[in-house]
This record gives structure tokens, sequence and C-alpha cells, in this order.
């Protein structure tokens, strides 16, 4: 009797650990989702102040308040805020696959098939374009 006790708390241990590891990765994969929102917006207004060539000045949201900015200052602070996007949604893609994996070894599955692949650099792209 003794022995499924201890066995049953030992799943149930198992459980919490494999449940919590589950919520660390859908939070990172549902904040990656808003900020690729926010990223693809700030790339919009981007793209709005660069088509636009008869202003001077433009009238950007921060927060909760409007400003009027002379364009080149909005266009750096914009582009400003969509580098770091960009580096704050690939430093949550890389630590996604850690928590993935390791969600995966909670649950004792093998880990995922080309999980870890990573996309060509330009100088490797350049390298089979030259041999090509």
């Amino acid at each position: 009797m003794a022995a499924v006790g201890v066995d049953m708390e030992r799943h149930l241990i198992e459980l919490g650990e494999s449940e919590m590891a589950a919520e660390d990765v859908l939070t990172d994969r549902q904040t990656i989702v808003d900020l690729d929102r926010k990223r693809n917006k700030t790339r919009e207004a981007l793209r709005s102040l660069q088509k636009d060539k008869e202003t001077e000045k433009t009238w950007l949201c921060m927060g909760n308040m409007f400003l009027k900015l002379p364009k080149p200052k909005a266009k750096e602070m914009l582009q400003k805020d969509f580098d770091q996007l960009d580096e704050e949604i690939n430093k949550l893609r890389k630590n996604l696959k850690i928590k993935v994996d390791k969600l995966r070894d909670i649950e004792q599955e093998d880990s995922l098939k080309g999980f870890h692949l990573q996309p060509l650099s330009k100088e490797e792209l350049k390298a089979i374009d030259s041999v090509l």
C-alpha cells in the first residue's frame, strides 16, 4: 500500500512539472504573437511615414499621448522600437525551443526532429551561390 502512495505522489509531482512547463511554453508563444502584432503595426507606421513626402512633421502616438514630431525623429523612434521588438521576439523564440525540449523531456518523449534548424546566413548563401 505504501508503494502505491509513493507512486501516486511521484506521478502528481511529474504532472505538476509538466503543467508548469506547458504553461510556460504557451505564455511565451502568446507573448511572441502579441509582440509580433506590435512589430507589424510599427512596420506599417514606418512605411506610412516613408510614403508621405508632403509634411515635415507628423503625429505619433506614444502610450496615452500624441506628440507632433519632425519626421526624421519619428522614423528614428519607430525604427528603434521595431529593432527592440525584433530582438525580443528572436530571444523569446530561442528560449521557446529550450522550453519545448524541457517539456518533452518531462513528458518522456523524443526530441522533435529538425526543431533546432537555423536558416542560412547571408555569407553562407553567398558561398552557395558562388559554388553553383
